[in-house]
């Protein structure tokens, strides 16, 4: 597909620009209507594949659950390994893109589970009811959060997981996109966090990154320009403060190559060796 069509796509999911406008100029550029009524569906997110793990899986056993926030009651998906194993188990929060906790991220929160950790997604619209169906109106939603709140909130997962009977007090995150952004958040503002995986997310301020105690393992899609610009920054910091850390660009790959419900971006082969190398974090750092 035109790239220019991808970042196009790409700008309407982060600025967010109007619905009425991407379709305009999406209609510009493949020529009618007709055709960008076709594109449509290869650009859009189609959750009939968010179930690469399904939900009554064996071995893994996930409920609704709540914790408290800052001032509020979050909502997030837990899910854990089932079985007689009683010994105690590792902790990662997964956090979304920007529609919240969708399909998509419930299967991934599985993915962990299944490699045996304890998985918590949680959801960030927790404050407004939850993560809406409409997915314009969950990104508006997410670009009026309080920054500050909202960064609280995550870290009170850890403080949720901490105390779970079975896990073994060792937590790390991961986090996509908007996720990716604040996983490196919470590696800069929990000194208690072991890892903390970012696929392609914003980078933190290079002043903050000395507060770092945990390991971090960044993922990029090698044609994502926007989120990319910040990497020769972050990366200097990292060494600067000598803080362990992991990078790794996937030439080729687009912006959400590991998300497979969005055909256009989704790279099978960089999101398996991203996933592959994430694990192997959690496994070095959380057991």
């Amino acid at each position: 597909m035109d790239q220019r069509i991808i970042n196009l796509f790409d700008e309407y999911t982060h600025k967010p620009l109007r619905r009425d406008e991407f379709i305009s100029r999406l209609i510009k550029l493949t020529g009618s209507l007709a055709a960008a009524t076709a594109i449509l569906p290869m650009l859009e997110m189609n959750y009939a594949h968010a179930a690469t793990v399904p939900e009554n899986a064996a071995g893994i056993e996930g409920e609704d659950i709540t914790y408290p926030g800052d001032g509020i009651t979050m909502k997030g998906y837990l899910v854990k390994p089932a079985g007689q194993d009683s010994a105690k188990k590792g902790t990662v929060i997964v956090i979304h893109e920007n529609r919240g906790l969708n399909p998509h991220i419930r299967d991934v929160t599985r993915r962990v589970a299944q490699a045996g950790f304890i998985a918590l997604a949680p959801d960030a619209l927790s404050g407004t009811g939850g993560t809406p169906q409409n997915e314009d109106e969950a990104r508006d939603l997410i670009g009026k959060l309080d920054a500050q709140k909202n960064l609280q909130n995550f870290l009170k997962a850890i403080d949720y997981l901490s105390g779970l009977p079975n896990s073994n007090g060792k937590t790390g995150c991961v986090g996509f996109c908007w996720g990716g952004a604040m996983a490196n958040q919470m590696a800069v503002n929990a000194p208690s966090l072991k890892a903390a995986v970012a696929y392609y997310g914003r980078q933190p301020d290079a002043a903050d990154v000395p507060k770092i105690k945990a390991a971090v393992q960044l993922h990029y899609g090698g044609l994502d320009e926007r989120v990319n610009a910040g990497i020769p920054a972050y990366e200097a910091a990292l060494k600067a403060a000598s803080v362990k850390y992991e990078l790794y660009i996937y030439e080729g790959a687009q912006h959400a190559f590991n998300n497979d419900t969005a055909p256009t971006r989704y790279n099978k082969e960089a999101a398996e060796q991203a996933w592959g190398r994430t694990l192997r974090l959690f496994n070095d750092t959380l057991k």
